[in-house]
């Protein structure tokens, strides 16, 4: 017997399954990955209320300056990017940005900088699944301008291009690294090419914004550099203010 259904789980199914109706998560979404920085947007929040449950994921909906936001530390890998992705797009979220960390490509590239996706350079294996190898995964202009324009008021300088997403952390050897730089990436990290993909391909506007927590290319590793700490506070004040900046 073959399968009754042509996909045994949708995002509508999961949406079900957590009990959100479509709406409920508000037109904009910020997506940042760890608990620690999930939090730290919840801090300003009003009232944010916890819109569902799923394994280890938590989703929760507050305001900010007036404007519905919907938070959740879904986003720390490709798989449950997508996961993360596929319940925000069924439950008809009109933006998605990614708040989160990544590795620099460039030696000028310090840890503590900022990068601004301009699309990914698929290298996770959720995505062969969604599209061929010669879909061209992008961000949203829109976004990435009102994200440009929140750092520029806050006095951050950026750097901008394309992130390759992984999912092997420990085996970023040479020669995949100098294939994805050979390719345009300027950074690197483990989510965005599944949440932009899925997005996409849903016909919602996203982008992708990170602090630089190791350099690649140097060597250097700066997961405990409090310039990196430092840049996450940056990156979770960029988000809110553009997503305020996007509801208008």
């Amino acid at each position: 017997m073959q399968m009754r259904k042509d996909v045994h789980m949708t995002g509508q199914d999961l949406l079900g399954m957590v009990q959100v109706r479509p709406g409920d998560f508000g037109k904009i979404a910020i997506i940042p990955g760890t608990t620690e920085r999930r939090d730290a947007i919840l801090s300003f929040l009003e009232k944010p209320v916890k819109s569902f449950s799923f394994f280890e994921y938590s989703m929760f909906t507050g305001t900010y300056k007036g404007v519905k936001i919907a938070v959740g530390n879904g986003g720390r890998f490709s798989p449950d990017s997508a996961i993360i992705a596929e319940i925000l797009c069924a439950g008809k979220v009109e933006t998605i940005i990614r708040a989160g960390s990544c590795g620099a490509l460039d030696e000028k590239i310090k840890v503590g900088d900022i990068v601004l996706a301009t699309g990914s350079v698929r290298g996770d294996g959720v995505t062969p699944y969604y599209v061929d190898k010669d879909f061209k995964t992008v961000c949203d202009p829109g976004v990435t301008a009102a994200l440009e324009k929140a750092a520029a008021d806050n006095g951050v300088t950026m750097h901008k291009g394309a992130v390759w997403t992984t999912d092997a952390l420990l085996r970023e050897t040479r020669e995949v690294v100098e294939g994805a730089r050979k390719e345009g990436a300027i950074a690197v990290d483990m989510v965005s090419s599944a949440l932009l993909t899925i997005a996409q391909l849903n016909k919602v506007r996203a982008a992708s914004i990170s602090a630089v927590s190791d350099n690649l290319i140097t060597g250097e590793l700066g997961f405990m550099n409090p310039d990196y700490y430092e840049a996450e506070m940056k990156v979770v004040d960029i988000c809110l203010e553009a997503a305020k900046a996007l509801s208008s």
